[in-house]
């Protein structure tokens, strides 16, 4: 299989997934209130949804840096990277019964959340394999220089490690987990792949 094959596949599944987030958007309709009231009541999905979708387009992003960088495709980053794809097309529904219970503030809303943000370590530690795999020799056109695959390591996977915290966490808060998931978003804005580094020179 060719890189552009790849990253076909990829791209059209990050589309779908990106998509489904945008179902449980909708109100009740006329009978069941005030319209700003329905929209007032469903902040936990908007809420949501802004934070999932930002990190499913991070994730895109990053992964389109990632691939561009190497140079063959084997079985092995095949199945890596749909490992990844299999976290990315659970988000949807992981965030819309993360939503649904957001605000409870019972069992039903720790477990809700904790599954949540078991979807994205998934999704981070299958990124992060997919990763370790371009580091292998004659991978990619720019590889990371062995002195600096150390502080790369680390940069790549906090996200990994910070989801770690947030499935603890959500068994205390939800809002605080999902206030957690928010600023890994936000920190994978602002820190881009080693490959990316080097595709944006």
């Amino acid at each position: 299989m060719t890189r552009g094959r790849l990253e076909a596949f990829s791209d059209g599944v990050f589309a779908v997934a990106i998509t489904l987030l945008a179902l449980n958007l909708g109100v009740e309709g006329p009978g069941h209130g005030p319209l700003l009231q329905q929209l007032g009541d469903r902040w936990p999905i908007f809420i949501s949804y802004l934070i999932s979708f930002f990190t499913i387009g991070i994730i895109w992003v990053n992964h389109h840096a990632l691939v561009d960088n190497i140079v063959v495709v084997t079985r092995t980053l095949l199945f890596l990277n749909l490992l990844l794809l299999l976290f990315v097309v659970a988000i949807p529904a992981a965030t819309s019964l993360m939503a649904l219970y957001l605000v409870r503030g019972d069992t039903d809303s720790h477990v809700a959340m904790a599954l949540y943000a078991a979807v994205f370590e998934g999704m981070a530690l299958a990124f992060t394999a997919i990763f370790g795999w371009t580091l292998g020799e004659g991978r990619t056109r720019h590889p990371v220089p062995a002195e600096a695959r150390r502080s790369a390591w680390w940069r790549f996977s906090i996200g990994a490690l910070i989801y770690i915290f947030a499935i603890a966490v959500a068994f205390v808060s939800a809002p605080a987990t999902l206030a957690l998931i928010g600023v890994v978003a936000l920190y994978y804005i602002v820190e881009r792949t080693p490959a990316g580094q080097r595709l944006d020179r």
